[in-house]
């Protein structure tokens, strides 16, 4: 933003100094994923800038390591284990986060409708503790809920990694909608109901297309989360559930290849992806309600 033609001499010495500031923090916060994705692309299995690919050479660079995590064992110059654990991570990955998240948001949304009324009783000491995973350690809760998971016969199955994931998942999507819901009109609602609708259908037809941005960030959010966890599925997987991130685990601990950078480079564009996704849809929340975006 450009500064006013009135300000002093203090405030544009200030003003660069803060502009110099906030590069600094995104250059270390940036430069770190700017980095992993050429290396990815790496012909050699050293995790380094070899002096080919400093001087652009088109043999330094390839496609090897994205094949192997396809599964794709047969180029013959592969000295790192290669198997199909890659993929099948990614696809447990995906099956466990579009299951959290639809369970997330559906309880997600519900609970944020009763902590929109000023009328709920206790209502921010439930909100406390519904926010609470974002706030306890996540060492913690997953201890926690390997212990009471355990008591119901859900550790090492595929829907004790569901709720798992949906517990951590559901804070962004209470937060989310219950931030749309306060500036939602109820006047639209009780309209509604005077003409003959009954709740359900006053949800679906007036309120839920005005809360739509918020419930698809939060949902966004929530799956970027269960996505990217290798914590709960340390303590509530079995040796048999390989997630991607679990993958990622223990390639580091085993045998360090740059098809770890490879996962890392889509996790890094699809995170991007959908940040981007969530950042269109409050400019058009705001557009919504007569907010011009900033």
């Amino acid at each position: 933003m450009a500064l006013p033609s009135y300000a002093t001499p203090a405030q544009r010495i200030w003003h660069y100094i803060y502009l110099a500031m906030c590069s600094i923090v995104l250059f270390f916060l940036v430069m770190p994923l700017l980095v992993v994705i050429p290396i990815s692309f790496t012909s050699t299995p050293f995790l380094q800038f070899t002096p080919e690919m400093l001087r652009l050479d088109p043999d330094a660079f390839s496609l090897r390591w994205y094949r192997i995590m396809m599964g794709d064992c047969s180029d013959p110059g592969i000295t790192t284990v290669c198997s199909d654990n890659w993929k099948i991570g990614a696809l447990n990955s995906l099956k466990i986060g579009i299951t959290a998240t639809v369970l997330a948001t559906t309880l997600g949304i519900l609970a944020a409708l009763g902590l929109s009324r000023p009328i709920m009783p206790f209502r921010k000491l439930i909100m406390a503790m519904m926010i609470s995973p974002l706030i306890v350690p996540l060492i913690i809760t997953a201890s926690g809920t390997f212990f009471f998971f355990a008591r119901l016969d859900l550790v090492a199955t595929f829907w004790g990694l569901v709720l798992a994931h949906t517990i951590l998942g559901l804070p962004f999507v209470v937060i989310t909608v219950t931030a749309t819901l306060v500036g939602f009109d109820t006047n639209l609602t009780k309209a509604a109901a005077s003409l003959g609708g009954g709740p359900i259908r006053n949800f679906f037809k007036v309120q839920m297309p005005l809360i739509l941005p918020g419930v698809i960030s939060g949902a966004l959010f929530a799956f970027i989360t269960s996505f990217d966890e290798v914590v709960i599925v340390l303590f509530v997987g079995g040796p048999d559930q390989i997630t991607l991130p679990r993958q990622m685990w223990s390639g580091v601990r085993q045998e360090i290849s740059p098809t770890i950078l490879s996962v890392a480079t889509i996790l890094v564009i699809m995170s991007i992806c959908l940040l981007t996704t969530v950042e269109m849809l409050r400019r058009r929340s705001e557009r919504l309600r007569g907010i011009r975006p900033s």
